[in-house]
């Protein structure tokens, strides 16, 4: 069992600073093909603010509440990230490590649901 466990099913608003359409900022090329953001006040092991992806929701958003479903550890980073979804929807193992593999490529991780 790991502490992951505690985030799981948990409702939290994701402030959206990379919607769905939107460039990575230090990568312009690379087109982010989800919303991915963050949840204000909640400290990742960066020292910033949590990362959490959004899967789910076709369109652009800004904010969204949603359901955290999964918690994406990379072995090779310092960071953990949450995937966030609808109230109601779920994603496996694998279509989370699918749609996620545009950025979670680059980090050896382990994905825990």
């Amino acid at each position: 069992m790991n502490n992951y466990t505690d985030i799981l099913g948990k409702k939290v608003t994701i402030i959206i600073d990379r919607p769905l359409g939107s460039p990575h900022p230090k990568y312009p090329n690379q087109i982010y093909p989800i919303n991915y953001g963050y949840v204000d006040g909640i400290i990742g092991g960066d020292g910033e603010d949590q990362d959490v992806y959004l899967l789910g929701v076709d369109i652009p958003v800004t904010t969204y509440e949603a359901i955290i479903i999964a918690v994406i550890h990379r072995n090779d980073d310092i960071e953990t990230k949450w995937v966030g979804a609808p109230e109601g929807i779920s994603f496996t193992k694998e279509e989370i490590q699918e749609l996620l593999f545009f950025q979670e490529q680059y980090f050896q991780s382990t994905i825990y649901c």
